[in-house]
C-alpha cells in the first residue's frame, strides 16, 4: 500500500491571526516636516474599501504615508497588522504584507511594466517561483496585459498610474494603501478601477486616499472623512449623503453632506 505523502506547511500559513484590525490607531500625530498634519487620529480598519475622504490639505497622504511606514508617528499608537510602527514593531514584515501606491511614485522609465512589476515583486520578497505568476495577474487586473512588454516611457499617463496600481497588488496585500489613485485615469478605467476595489475588498483592508466624493461613493463600503488633521465624521457613504441638507453645497447627497460637515469648505 503506497504511504501518503504530507506536506510540510509552514507555520505562517497555519497560525492565527494575531490582530483585530488591520489597521488600529490611538491619537495619532504624525509631522509633515515642521507641521503636525495628523492630529490625535483614532481608526480602526478592517477588510473592506475604506475612503479616506478630505479637502487638499486635510492630511490625508501624511496619514498614508504613515500606515506605510514611510513616516514615524510623533504621538500616540498606531499598529498595521498587529505591528507597531515603532522601534519595537517588525516593519521589514509589515512591507512585505502591504502595497502602497503613493500619490507620485518613481519609475524606471526605460523598465517595461512586466519589469517594472517584476522588480516591485523582487522588493516585497515574493518568491522566485511565484514571481512569473503574480506579475501576470496583476498586470492583467489593470488591464494593461496586451502592454506588458511596453517600456514605462511609452505609455500615457493613464497607463503608468494604472502599472502603479499593479506593483502595489503584486504581493496579494493584506493592506492596500493608495494615494489618489485615480488620477490620470479616463473615466472607463476608473468604472474598471472601481469593480477592481470591490474585488480587492472582500478579503483586503484597502484603504483609498482621494478628494472625489464620487469616487468614494461609487467604490466604497465605509467612509473616513478628514479635516485639519482629525477625523470629523466615519460611516458609510449613506451616512455621510444624511449629513447634508437641501441648502448645503453640492450635486449629490453624498457632495452635500461633506459639504456640510466641512462647513462648505472644500
Amino acid at each position: 500500500m503506497e504511504e501518503d505523502i504530507v506536506r510540510a506547511v509552514p507555520a505562517a500559513e497555519v497560525a492565527p491571526t494575531k490582530y483585530a484590525w488591520q489597521v488600529r490607531a490611538e491619537g495619532l500625530r504624525v509631522r509633515a516636516g515642521r507641521r503636525v498634519a495628523v492630529d490625535g487620529v483614532d481608526l480602526r480598519l478592517g477588510c473592506g474599501v475604506h475612503g479616506l475622504l478630505g479637502p487638499n490639505g486635510a492630511g490625508k497622504t501624511t496619514l498614508i504615508r504613515c500606515l506605510a511606514s514611510v513616516l514615524r508617528p510623533v504621538g500616540g499608537e498606531v499598529e498595521v497588522l498587529g505591528e507597531p510602527l515603532t522601534g519595537r514593531g517588525d516593519l521589514r514584515a509589515v512591507r512585505r504584507r502591504l502595497g502602497y501606491l503613493p500619490q507620485d511614485f518613481g519609475h524606471y522609465k526605460r523598465f517595461t511594466v512586466r519589469e517594472f512589476v517584476e522588480y516591485m515583486a523582487w522588493l516585497k520578497e515574493v518568491p522566485g517561483r511565484e514571481v512569473a505568476g503574480a506579475v501576470q495577474r496583476a498586470v492583467e487586473r489593470v488591464g494593461l496585459a496586451d502592454r506588458a512588454d511596453d517600456r514605462l516611457r511609452s505609455l500615457s499617463g493613464g497607463m503608468v498610474r494604472r502599472a502603479g496600481i499593479a506593483q502595489a497588488i503584486v504581493n496579494d496585500p493584506e493592506l492596500l494603501l493608495l494615494d489618489e489613485p485615480t488620477a490620470g485615469l479616463d473615466p472607463g478605467q476608473r468604472v474598471r478601477f472601481r469593480e477592481l476595489l470591490h474585488e480587492l475588498g472582500t478579503d483586503t483592508c484597502v484603504v483609498v486616499s482621494t478628494h472625489l466624493v464620487e469616487d468614494v461613493a461609487a467604490a466604497c463600503s465605509d467612509v473616513v472623512l478628514v479635516a485639519a488633521g482629525r477625523v470629523v465624521f466615519q460611516g458609510t457613504p449613506a451616512e455621510l449623503a444624511a449629513e447634508g441638507g437641501p441648502d448645503d453645497v453640492g450635486d449629490s447627497p453624498i457632495e452635500r453632506g461633506y459639504s456640510a460637515l466641512l462647513g462648505g469648505a472644500w
